[in-house]
């Protein structure tokens, strides 16, 4: 099948619908157009219908909106037991911290410069590290930190409009400071009753925590939706972490 024709936007242009991205017939599954710009208001329309920006050094900006979408739905998060006890150890030490925006400049630049298995370079390019930044700074990104012994020791930065919460990456400097984070992201997510949070693309390590693949057409329908209730207070309170202990769990010691 002869390649399709990507639209090319330039800045201000609204975006195709999701239901254009390239199928599987197509070189690249999921691309939706390229161009346009990473400000603000043009990152808020995206989100809100199910499309993301995801390009690598000397490429245009390109937009994305995947089919199937992979999402974690905050009662399915699996709690693997070794990582309960680590977590409860932890926790019960006073060495371990979680804080929410206090460091998401160091986060976001944390997550680029990690290493990703089958990837050579990052995505998180230094236009998107700008973009993101706006985007924090208008109350639309947020970081989830994670602090062992006063030194941040992991963390992961989201998107959020409404109750519509969008995973972007994680990174780790210490065993499992990231999984922590991503646990009190879902712990917080589930008192504000927010009950999904995207994760874009299927990977191993996110379908061993609970996550799993739903139609885009679902996902795009519940970004809609959920994207014009009223948007959380971020702030982290200890209590969240009692959200926990209903959890599903393993009995894998992985």
């Amino acid at each position: 099948m002869p390649v399709k024709r990507l639209p090319w936007l330039e800045p201000g242009d609204r975006f195709p619908p999701a239901s254009k991205a390239w199928d599987a017939s197509q070189p690249a599954p999921g691309l939706l157009a390229a161009g346009g710009a990473l400000d603000v208001s043009t990152l808020e329309r995206a989100y809100r219908g199910g499309i993301f920006p995801w390009f690598s050094e000397g490429q245009p900006i390109l937009w994305w909106s995947t089919d199937p979408r992979m999402v974690l739905f905050t009662d399915e998060f699996v709690l693997h037991r070794s990582f309960r006890k680590t977590l409860q150890r932890l926790l019960a030490s006073g060495r371990c911290e979680v804080r929410f925006d206090t460091a998401f400049a160091e986060v976001i630049r944390a997550c680029a410069a990690s290493p990703r298995e089958g990837q050579s370079g990052t995505w998180i390019v230094a236009e998107m590290v700008q973009a993101y930044e706006g985007l924090h700074a208008a109350g639309n990104a947020h970081s989830v930190e994670t602090w062992i012994d006063g030194q941040l020791a992991g963390g992961l930065y989201c998107v959020n409009f409404g109750k519509a919460v969008f995973g972007e990456s994680m990174f780790t400097r210490m065993p499992d400071a990231s999984k922590i984070a991503l646990a009190a992201l879902v712990a917080f997510c589930r008192v504000q009753g927010i009950d999904r949070i995207d994760c874009q693309q299927n990977t191993r390590h996110l379908a061993s925590l609970g996550a799993r693949e739903i139609p885009r057409a679902d996902f795009v329908a519940g970004v809609a939706e959920r994207a014009e209730q009223a948007a959380p207070h971020w702030r982290y309170e200890p209590v969240y972490w009692r959200e926990l202990p209903l959890l599903p769990k393993t009995k894998s010691a992985a």
